[in-house]
This record gives structure tokens, C-alpha cells and sequence, in this order.
């Protein structure tokens, strides 16, 4: 990004294509213009990583909204070493999602607050506030511990457009996943299978 961001420009974290349709949507209504941010390093495996990839980036060439992918620029930002070093410093406790998640939102709203401010934007938000499945106040908490002198986290729920952002991802054929996107709530989803 050559120029200066505009006024009412807002750096938006996002996990994945079908999250952004309604915060894209509800920040625009809101009168801002948001770029795109993915870095995801707990999404597993590479594959999937991708998919999410491709599903962000046909729903912000569907809506016309920019796009800054992480790992265009820093080809390690898709590797999940440093992500899963950070998980397993919280030792056994990294089977308990109240444990995990807030650390994994921590580690992607930290370098997207740190890219806001590079940037020059004044403003930051994350797809995370749609999900239903989030921890939203640990995503709040995670916000504003990085948002400081010259960056605002605006922490609008998007949870109200739950059910309009899976009618037009479905309707517009995108990448919808089934799991939150880390090894270990892919886990959680299958462990009843061997007894757990």
C-alpha cells in the first residue's frame, strides 16, 4: 500500500471467505472502507489453509473490497511453527479451547494491530466478532490490548448477520469449513470416534 489509507479506512482481520460477507457488508453500511487481512498461521493442514485462501479472496473480488494476504509478502506467515510454539507453551492446557482460543486470537490480532499501524490505518476490526462459535469477549479483550495511541479495534458484533452471510456464501459457491481451522479443534470435532 503506496498511499495513506482514507479517513474512513479500517484494517479487518480476516479467517476466511464466508466470515467476511456480513462485517464487509456492516462496516460499509457503517460508512468504511475496509481491506481485507489474512494471516491465519493456525489454519491446518496446507490445504485447507488455501481453500480459505481462495474463498477470501472470491468474496473480496465478488464485493470489491482489497486484499493483503500475509504470506504474499512473508512466504513463513502461512507456516504454523511459531503459531503452534505459542499453543504448546500452554502445555496440557492447550486441549481446553477457553485456554487456546484467546492465545490464537491474541497471536493474529497482535500482527494485525502491528500491520494497522505500519500502514498508516487508525482503525482495526477481525472477521472473528461474526462467529457465533467465538469467544467474542476474549476476541474484544485481544483487540484492544493491541489497539493503542492512533489505532482504534472497533468491536462491532457481527453476529446478526449470521444466518444472511451463510445464505450468500452457499448462494455464491464458497469454501464454507467445517472446523475453526487449528489441528486441535479438528481434533476435538473427531475424538468421540476413538472413545475421548
Amino acid at each position: 500500500m503506496s498511499t495513506p489509507p482514507a479517513e474512513n479506512a479500517i484494517l479487518l482481520h480476516a479467517c476466511c471467505g464466508p466470515c467476511s460477507i456480513m462485517p464487509i457488508q456492516r462496516l460499509c453500511d457503517l460508512g468504511f472502507a475496509p481491506t481485507l487481512y489474512f494471516y491465519n498461521p493456525n489454519i491446518h493442514p496446507l490445504s485447507e489453509y488455501l481453500r480459505r485462501r481462495e474463498g477470501l479472496l472470491a468474496v473480496a473480488e465478488k464485493l470489491a473490497i482489497p486484499v493483503i494476504l500475509a504470506d504474499q509478502d512473508d512466504k513463513a506467515a502461512a507456516f504454523p511453527g511459531p503459531w503452534l510454539e505459542r499453543i504448546a507453551a500452554l502445555g496440557e492446557a492447550m486441549a481446553d479451547m477457553a485456554s487456546r482460543c484467546p492465545l490464537c486470537y491474541d497471536i493474529r490480532l497482535e500482527r494485525a494491530a502491528r500491520l494497522a499501524q505500519t500502514l498508516g490505518f487508525t482503525r482495526y476490526s477481525s472477521t472473528l466478532l461474526y462467529s457465533k462459535y467465538q469467544n467474542h469477549q476474549a476476541i474484544l479483550d485481544a483487540g484492544a490490548r493491541h489497539a493503542g495511541p492512533g489505532l482504534e479495534f472497533v468491536g462491532e458484533d457481527f453476529r446478526s448477520g449470521w444466518q444472511e452471510g451463510i445464505r450468500l456464501s452457499k448462494e455464491w459457491g464458497v469454501y464454507r469449513q467445517q472446523y475453526c481451522g487449528c489441528v486441535l479443534s479438528e481434533f476435538d470435532r473427531y475424538r468421540s470416534k476413538i472413545g475421548m
